[in-house]
């Protein structure tokens, strides 16, 4: 099994584990990116605690669902956003205003569109999730 994109493999686990109802699903491989946005699900509250567990290779996460997610995934090709220019891709790819969140790496590291937009900096959309 050849894994091109990790971040999107996880984010469809979530989606799938979810879906039928499961309380807690793994995720491997594991890599600082995958929990950096896992953390920004978490404050978002989209998802229970999760845990990094080393396996001797890259490592697993064991994530607790909550049942709040209808839909997550990643964005690729991964586009460049401005400060001022979140609502354009909020349109684009959440079902309405203030409803979900758009996950983007900045220089400032991985965080979501509100704190970006609080920040005032730009970067790279990772993921979106509602």
């Amino acid at each position: 099994m050849v894994l091109l994109d990790p971040l999107a493999d996880a984010l469809s686990v979530i989606k799938n584990a979810e879906a039928v109802g499961k309380p807690s699903c793994t995720l491997k491989p594991a890599s600082n990116l995958i929990g950096n946005v896992l953390k920004v699900m978490k404050d978002g509250g989209y998802i229970g605690e999760f845990e990094f567990e080393d396996d001797g290779k890259a490592g697993i996460y064991r994530v607790n669902l909550i049942g709040q997610i209808n839909k997550c995934g990643a964005i690729k090709p991964r586009y460049s956003v401005g400060a001022k220019d979140f609502e354009r891709w909020e349109k684009q790819f959440l079902p309405a205003k203030n409803f979900g969140t758009l996950i983007l790496t900045t220089p400032q590291g991985v965080m979501s569109q509100y704190e970006a937009r609080e920040k005032n900096v730009g970067g790279q959309l990772l993921s979106f999730v509602y």
